[in-house]
């Protein structure tokens, strides 16, 4: 059998079962609990798509000396647990989360920065699998041999709070924010106690929201109008949120449509919006 290969982003659930039982075909349920929820992500999700795997993104994926949420661990970390998951350099991964697309372009552009491109995210996740029941199983240990992924990490694809503080105010790039509107303009305040209200200067609001429809992203031809309202032109593009999460889905969804230069801000507002003597706008 030949490798598998994965020309997009995105794969569909039909996709993904053609291909369920190819050796090469890694699956990673990166659910998160629903934001606010005091429910544990096992509760929520007692099945998983059949040999499925899953990534932990809180725990074991992000740095846990690090008083911040959901920042990338080093990439040492990053192998030593990706082979933990027995994944391979020749694995074809498909992640997917428990609702639809909210966690699972955060796995994926995690696996872009540490330089492993045959990555996808499964449009619905877990909802539409379900849906179209299509083969599940109860959540089971992970029993795999440890494969030998090895991270070959691509700095330019993240960025850090010095980095951003440089460049908010050049032309040359824009920010894109992924919180919702009232948060961006601080009328709503922020979920994470000590945190100000507002944006960074000159970046755009939107919500990451506007890119999913029924816990899908939109298609190809609706995504390439939302961000033809935008003045790209050859700017290098910085996406931000909360903490790093909700910023990936629109990073995922401007990867289909825009072909400039992009990163993720890793710290985002939890980090930005600690410090008062960085600037801020409402």
């Amino acid at each position: 059998m030949t490798g598998l290969k994965i020309t997009a982003p995105i794969v569909s659930t039909s996709w993904l079962a053609k291909n369920l039982d190819h050796p090469d075909l890694v699956v990673l349920d990166a659910s998160l609990a629903k934001p606010n929820s005091q429910e544990s992500t096992e509760q929520q999700a007692p099945l998983q798509i059949k040999n499925a795997r899953f990534f932990d993104i809180k725990n074991t994926f992000s740095d846990q000396a690090s008083e911040l949420p959901n920042t990338m661990p080093s990439p040492e970390t990053f192998t030593s647990e990706a082979q933990r998951l027995g994944i391979n350099q020749n694995s074809a991964i498909v992640i997917y989360d428990n609702l639809g697309v909210y966690a699972s372009p955060r796995a994926w552009w995690m696996f872009r920065v540490m330089g492993h491109e045959n990555v996808a995210i499964l449009n619905g996740g877990f909802p539409a699998w379900r849906e179209e029941e299509l083969p599940c199983e109860p959540v089971l240990p992970v029993n795999v041999p440890p494969g030998d992924f090895k991270a070959d990490f691509k700095p330019a694809l993240i960025s850090d709070l010095k980095q951003v503080s440089a460049v908010y105010d050049q032309p040359d790039t824009l920010i894109i924010d992924a919180r919702s509107e009232g948060r961006f303009t601080g009328e709503i305040p922020e979920p994470r106690a000590g945190l100000r209200g507002g944006h960074i200067p000159n970046s755009v609001n939107m919500p990451f929201e506007k890119v999913i429809k029924d816990g899908k992203m939109l298609p190809v031809t609706a995504l390439k109008e939302i961000f033809d309202n935008l003045d790209l032109k050859d700017k290098k593009l910085i996406f931000t949120c909360g903490s790093g999460v909700t910023a990936c889905i629109i990073a995922l969804a401007s990867d289909q449509v825009v072909p400039n230069k992009k990163s993720v801000y890793d710290g985002s507002w939890a980090e930005w919006g600690q410090f008062p003597d960085l600037p801020a706008d409402c």
